[in-house]
């Protein structure tokens, strides 16, 4: 059985290291969840559309993605939206909504606690 390596990226691994870090000190298991998905191999990393987001959601909530957001579909509502990566095409159409992109490294220094931050994916 082949060993597992994990991610190879230093700006995912450092991002990994920073959100378990932040997860310890505040006792904040949402933060500990995300980095244990980025974690995961790209092919098991979540990949979610707009239309889903937008779906799921309520107006003025902060989501997160441990993974990709795509922008099939639109975004109907303004959100807060933190994910480790954005296609150019989701970018536009979160701006274009009113709706307000965050790092995760950001959001979670915003909000060490996690509270009222949903894991969409």
């Amino acid at each position: 059985m082949p060993k597992r390596t994990g991610p190879s990226n230093p700006i995912l691994l450092r991002l990994i290291m920073e959100l378990k870090k932040k997860s310890s000190e505040q006792n904040a298991n949402i933060w500990k969840r995300v980095a244990d998905d980025l974690e995961k191999p790209t092919r098991q990393r979540r990949i979610v559309n707009l239309s889903s987001i937008s779906r799921y959601t309520k107006e003025n909530e902060t989501i997160v993605v441990p993974g990709k957001v795509l922008g099939a579909g639109n975004l109907e509502h303004k959100l807060t939206i933190s994910a480790f990566q954005f296609s150019g095409g989701a970018k536009e159409k979160i701006e274009k909504a009113g709706a307000k992109i965050v790092p995760l490294l950001e959001l979670s220094k915003e909000n060490p606690n996690g509270k009222g931050i949903r894991i969409i994916g």
